[in-house]
């Protein structure tokens, strides 16, 4: 494991604070990451020749990177997601720089913490930082790839988060439920070796068709992630918050543990010009609006395709109000019976 100085003392206080504010409000977290990367056009130098590895940019051009955090708060959102995406074994594999999985991870969490203590001291109104732990390119359920290997580099990738200033972990769009409890055990060795106790979010990914990828359902997910000692379980990716409805509504009935949405603008539709995502901005706050009323979540952001006027008017909406009070009734299942 990459040696490295513990978290500040500050992490735990943040850490601390972020848990108080999902127990008592909702917080809102930003939109899409890759988009507004792109839109800002790094050129090859900027990626080091390797093009379309986004987390090299928070070494090369943390300027690129900050700017986009700033965006996001500027339109009053609490906290931003780290530029780690792919700061995982599999991704950075593709690149053949999976040795630069803690300095990565680090510097995204280093460039995310600059601009959240930023607009906290400009604002007096605390912000965090969440760091993204996304699902790589393998399926260890399929063999692509040994469930140690991605578990140990998931630690390390949490370890660098973690130093670098992150106030939470996300286990985000994922598809593969060993892939899942991989990335949550790395997670938790993590805070472990560092001595630290922040929030563990995990948002599974389910597809138009019901399903995560592998073909679990949510009640799957719900039963296999639970137990792993997560703060927090949601939604994110693959669709809108219209084909999301049905999902979270069992979580809501059946999680004993608060619920996350974070959905894309909608289904994407494909132009000559790639991918276009319809839902407008009012559309996106109104549905968040909705979840928050009849689901009870804690926090709401936006995926693939949402902008920062997307989440500005979901803060307009959302951001401090109580969720929805629900009473969990979980299903038995035969053992438990």
């Amino acid at each position: 494991m990459a040696s490295s100085p513990n978290p500040s003392a500050d992490t735990q206080t943040r850490a601390d604070a972020l848990r108080e504010a999902l127990a008592t409000r909702v917080v809102v977290a930003d939109g899409a990451m890759g988009t507004m990367l792109q839109a800002q056009d790094p050129s090859l130098d900027d990626f080091e020749q390797l093009e379309g590895c986004n987390e090299v940019l928070n070494v090369t051009r943390p300027d690129i990177v900050r700017s986009v955090h700033e965006a996001y708060f500027e339109v009053g959102v609490d906290c931003v997601e780290t530029n780690t995406f792919g700061a995982n074994f599999s991704a950075l594999a593709e690149y053949d720089i999976t040795d630069r999985n803690f300095e990565l991870s680090q510097a995204g969490a280093r460039v995310a913490r600059e601009a959240a203590d930023r607009f906290t001291a400009e604002t007096g109104r605390q912000r965090w930082v969440l760091g993204s732990m996304g699902p790589g390119t393998k399926l260890p359920t399929l063999g692509h790839i040994e469930y140690t290997t991605v578990r140990d580099a998931y630690q390390v990738n949490a370890e660098g988060l973690l130093t670098g200033g992150a106030d939470a972990l996300i286990v985000e769009t994922t598809q593969d439920l060993l892939q899942t409890k991989s990335a949550i055990i790395g997670a938790r060795r993590a805070m472990d070796a560092l001595g630290v106790s922040v929030p563990l979010i995990c948002s599974v990914t389910v597809e138009t068709t019901g399903t995560m990828l592998l073909g679990s359902e949510i009640g799957a997910a719900l039963t296999s992630l639970e137990p792993l000692g997560i703060d927090m379980i949601g939604l994110n990716c693959a669709t809108g918050p219209a084909e999301m409805s049905e999902h979270l509504r069992y979580l809501a009935r059946n999680a004993r543990i608060p619920l996350s949405c974070m959905p894309n603008a909608g289904l994407p539709v494909l132009t000559k010009d790639g991918a276009h995502y319809p839902l407008s901005a009012p559309e996106l706050a109104d549905a968040q609006e909705t979840f928050v009323q009849e689901y009870g979540l804690s926090l709401v952001g936006g995926c693939c395709g949402t902008t920062p006027e997307h989440l500005r008017q979901v803060v307009e909406r959302v951001r401090g109000v109580a969720p929805a009070a629900r009473e969990a009734r979980p299903e038995p299942g035969a053992a438990s019976l």
